[in-house]
């Protein structure tokens, strides 16, 4: 039976796409649920895996070329030239199917390992007779987060190097992803197109770490094993200072001001794909272990290529962390139509004046880029000085003051 490969049906805000990889060539076996083609848009890189076990039999859409949504790009022959490779799959499964009906899990750690979507048969149990706690698959989790370190590093060493002779000077040119020209575009754009001005501050993170250090083994445990740090903090801080200056959190739309009456906050991940910023919706609304545990999932599936376009869509405000890669001090760009965006930076001992002596203090540079046709210095400094201000005493944000 032949089976037509389509392109994914694209949002609205996605007009086409570009073949980048086609991991199968024609006459290839392709077992049931295997990559065989990457689809890049302007935001994500979108799979399409195979229907069935059988072989490409054409490809229509060759690597680098224009897709639009729903387009036909190659036909899939299934149940051919991989019968060998089927019987032993559907054993597998049904193996694999008994293995998890008989094992024996607490109702939390049922609840948690369908909600991470863990494999519950390569969990090892702790508990008495063979029971998987959700302390079991929070040390799963834990491990399987660690693991994807080494093939990072064994990817930067094959990378190719270019070795040169003594005096010969020697160029190797890459075509620009589409991602990355996208990214490019709007970057530029916004230098263009906004008039934008940075301003900066900096916060004595001694209170917050302090915070920290005093509850984080319990935030933890309580919050199954969601770790505290201090995205979270700036999240909630942000969610309050932009509700005291709604000009912060409005965009212009033509000759019209939006103002918005939430706070969708975007958070910057760096991806080996490019710079890409999800929302968290509603961040106003979530707790502290919620916003911590979005910004994790959002990090791990940013890295391995997962987000949808939907996660990345909209978003009233953005943060962007340039700290955890060392940086003391930036002017972060502004993510358009969005009127602000704040710059984290890297934490750093420094002598401070405080009541007439030096003290040694955590402190951290704070940056505030804003569109200034919207918003005027004034509200910016303010702002800014608004997250300084909750940052060094963290129980205003609880309060509200």
């Amino acid at each position: 039976m032949t089976i037509e490969i389509k392109a994914p049906t694209f949002p609205e805000s996605v007009a086409d796409g570009t073949v980048a990889t086609w991991h199968k060539q024609p006459g290839e076996a392709v077992n049931r649920d295997e990559l065989i083609v990457d689809i890049e848009t302007d935001k994500v890189v979108l799979e399409i895996v195979a229907p069935s076990d059988g072989v490409i039999s054409e490809i229509i859409k060759g690597e680098g070329e224009l897709v639009l949504s729903d387009e036909i790009i190659g036909m899939f022959a299934a149940g051919e030239g991989s019968v060998g490779a089927a019987e032993p799959a559907v054993e597998t499964q049904t193996s694999a199917s008994k293995d998890v009906d008989e094992v024996k899990l607490s109702p939390a750690a049922r609840k948690m390992a369908a909600e991470s979507s863990v494999d519950v048969t390569t969990v090892v149990a702790s508990g008495k007779g063979g029971l998987i706690t959700k302390e079991d698959i929070v040390e799963h989790i834990r491990k399987k987060d660690a693991a994807p370190v080494a093939p990072t590093v064994a990817k930067a060493e094959v990378q190719p190097v270019i070795q040169a002779a003594p005096g010969e000077k020697i160029e190797k040119r890459v075509p620009m992803t589409r991602m990355r020209k996208r990214i490019a575009e709007r970057l530029l754009g916004a230098t263009q197109e906004t008039a934008m001005l940075t301003t900066f501050n900096e916060v004595d993170m001694g209170p917050v770490m302090a915070l920290r250090k005093q509850y984080k083994d319990l935030f933890e445990k309580t919050h199954d094993g969601i770790r505290l740090g201090f995205m979270g903090f700036f999240v909630k801080a942000a969610c309050e200072a932009l509700k005291r200056f709604p000009s912060v959190n409005a965009s212009i739309d033509g000759d019209e001001i939006v103002y918005h009456g939430y706070e969708d906050i975007g958070v910057a991940v760096s991806s080996d794909k490019g710079l890409v910023v999800p929302v968290l919706r509603d961040a106003d609304n979530m707790s502290l272990a919620t916003v911590e545990d979005t910004i994790r999932d959002y990090g791990m599936r940013a890295r391995d290529g997962k987000l949808t376009i939907e996660e990345m869509q909209g978003g009233t405000f953005t943060i962007t962390n340039g700290g955890v890669f060392g940086s003391l001090l930036s002017t972060p760009i502004l993510n358009p139509p969005q009127a602000a965006i704040l710059g984290m930076h890297k934490i750093q001992d420094r002598p401070m004046a405080v009541a007439g002596k030096v003290e040694i203090l955590p402190m951290m540079y704070l940056a505030l880029s804003y569109d200034h046709r919207l918003i005027d210095g004034k509200e910016a400094v303010q702002f800014l000085v608004t997250i300084k201000d909750l940052l060094e005493d963290p129980a205003r944000i609880l309060l509200e003051i």
